[in-house]
């Protein structure tokens, strides 16, 4: 049964439900010289609700007819699993020890036609290291051969560096605000923070808005 927190889902005719299939035609149609098939979804702060802001992101690309493959890459306190209500193993950390998993993912069906999730799998001490290591870059381009679109999840950007670290890696990134909780300053810094490395930032979605304007891009 689809968690509440998926409003793509269990309201999909709603006004969040709308604002999120535009994000998505933003997104796809943002750059036609440069399109983004990998796409990175963090946040300045753990409150700022950045893993359910991506699962119904991604819902709806797997809605358009996209194989979309959802990664939970917050190897510190993933979520995609409760969300789902999948097991968390094996996972992300299992591609980053076993070679077989390279050429046979860890992928986990979904209640979404044309959507798996990859969780996080056993956290490791070192997540950071994985992360911007050469073996991720192996995954990506595995991970891209078996979908039109992954979506990464992260830890949030001021929490620790893994963000970032993997940013670098893929097409663009987008920064989770929630209205009523994220501070300015906060938002500013993790924008820096993002910048400072050359990730590319391609919008920020806002959560909590008012009724009238639930979700901005």
């Amino acid at each position: 049964m689809a968690n509440v927190n998926l409003i793509t889902l269990l309201r999909p005719r709603s006004a969040a439900a709308e604002a999120y299939r535009s994000l998505r035609t933003n997104l796809m149609f943002s750059s036609v010289e440069d399109p983004i098939r990998t796409l990175l979804v963090t946040s300045a702060a753990r409150e700022d609700q950045k893993s359910v802001t991506l699962a119904n992101l991604a819902v709806t690309f797997a809605q358009s007819g996209n194989q979309t493959i959802l990664v939970d890459a917050d190897m510190r306190q993933p979520k995609q699993q409760e969300i789902w209500d999948i097991d968390n193993g094996p996972g992300l950390s299992t591609m980053m020890l076993e070679d077989s998993a390279i050429s046979d993912p860890p992928l986990q069906a979904t209640e979404v036609e044309h959507l798996q999730v990859i969780t996080s799998g056993a956290l490791p001490p070192n997540p950071a290291d994985l992360l911007s290591g050469k073996r991720m870059d192996e995954i990506i381009s595995a991970l891209r051969g078996h979908a039109d679109y992954v979506l990464f999840d992260s830890p949030p950007i001021l929490a620790a560096t893994d963000a970032a670290l993997l940013g670098i890696k893929l097409d663009g990134a987008l920064l989770a605000i929630r209205a009523g909780d994220t501070r300015r300053d906060h938002t500013a810094q993790a924008r820096q923070a993002l910048e400072r490395v050359h990730v590319r930032i391609v919008g920020a979605v806002l959560t909590n808005a008012p009724r009238e304007n639930r979700i901005a891009y």
